[in-house]
């Protein structure tokens, strides 16, 4: 048993003593040149077909990885994308995030992520720690963001894509959509069903461009008409359904009378139904409520929300695609609209009579 254990000591001090194979350990075994190796790992595109499986099985089977920091030297890329969201554990976020990451490593390049919850410190220094870890590229939310923030990515000389939102001045590329407008839409749809008293649930609009234009849209369309928006009548919640259904609670008990609700995002929407019914209010009898994103489940409840639908992973795909293409050196359009079409359902229908 002794001698075993010993034999079994010496054979693990002779693996932690093998070197880890390298890259011309992988040529050999290929039958190719190293610089052919390389070629068919980093280029595959460049390398037969037959050539390049070869090199690839005698990596297999060499169990060899490419050492991440020797390559970024030789080549000035990390192969990398770092990504600031907010939570991510809103649907529309994730599925954004999912495209995003697939539309890199189609291109070999990898996703980090971090998050912030709305919080601009906790974003610059995020950013700053995937920045030292050597991405090539950044993709940011919304356009909001520290001044410094966007100091460190120029003085990086980092690439970088905003998206959701359009920049105003027209001057960061950015692929994303007007909510202003799209709220706008949601309003006038509700307008023209005859409703006269509207309350809002908005996300909360500190540092969140999105949620402040999806406020002043329905702001806006509702001056154009001669409508009030009384200060009572608007709410602020974070963007969860919990929420949803406290705000309508708090409107209910201060505001009541209003018969449109237009909600920040679909999840305070979600609630807000949730919480309409409880109470035995008729949706969209007696209250119609409309919602912003169409993620998954505004069509599966009963009704199913009337909402604007936002392509949130065509927008992580074109951001991808935009990014790879920057850093292949190619012109790519400063700003890149993407639809947000009004998506009617059940929870929004003509006013109450009298009303």
């Amino acid at each position: 048993m002794r001698d075993e254990s010993a034999f079994m000591v010496l054979q693990f001090r002779h693996m932690k003593r093998r070197p880890n194979p390298r890259l011309d350990d992988v040529a050999r075994a290929a039958g190719v040149s190293l610089a052919t190796a390389s070629r068919a790992l980093s280029a595959p595109q460049l390398v037969h077909a037959e050539t390049r499986a070869r090199v690839l099985s005698a990596a297999e089977r060499l169990s060899y990885v490419p050492h991440g920091a020797a390559r970024a030297l030789a080549t000035q890329r990390s192969r990398t994308v770092g990504a600031v969201f907010p939570p991510v554990d809103n649907p529309i976020f994730a599925s954004a995030t999912h495209a995003l990451a697939q539309e890199l490593a189609a291109a070999g390049f990898t996703l980090l992520l971090a998050s912030h919850d709305y919080d601009p410190d906790a974003e610059l220094a995020a950013a700053r720690a995937l920045i030292e870890r050597g991405v090539d590229g950044m993709v940011l939310v919304g356009t909001d963001h520290a001044p410094a923030l966007y100091r460190l990515l120029e003085q990086a000389g980092l690439p970088f894509e905003l998206t959701w939102s359009l920049d105003p001045g027209g001057f960061r590329h950015c692929v994303g959509l007007s909510h202003r407008l799209a709220s706008a839409h949601v309003t006038q749809h509700l307008v023209e069903l005859g409703h006269r008293e509207f309350a809002v649930i908005a996300g909360v609009v500190r540092y969140n461009d999105r949620a402040r234009e999806r406020l002043a849209g329905v702001r806006e369309t509702l001056a154009a008409r001669g409508l009030a928006l009384p200060a009572e009548r608007v709410v602020e919640a974070p963007f969860s359904v919990a929420d949803g259904r406290a705000a309508l609670g708090r409107l209910l008990a201060r505001a009541p009378g209003f018969t449109a609700l237009v909600c920040g995002n679909d999840p305070l929407a979600i609630g807000a139904v949730l919480e309409a019914q409880a109470r035995s209010i008729a949706v969209p009898q007696a209250l119609s409520i409309a919602g912003f994103d169409d993620v998954e489940l505004a069509a599966q409840i009963s009704p199913g929300l009337t909402t604007v639908h936002v392509p949130s992973a065509d927008i992580g795909r074109l951001a991808g695609r935009r990014l790879l293409a920057r850093l292949e050196g190619k012109r790519v359009r400063r700003s890149e609209e993407v639809p947000a079409p009004l998506v009617l359902r059940g929870t929004t229908g003509p006013a109450p009579r009298g009303a």
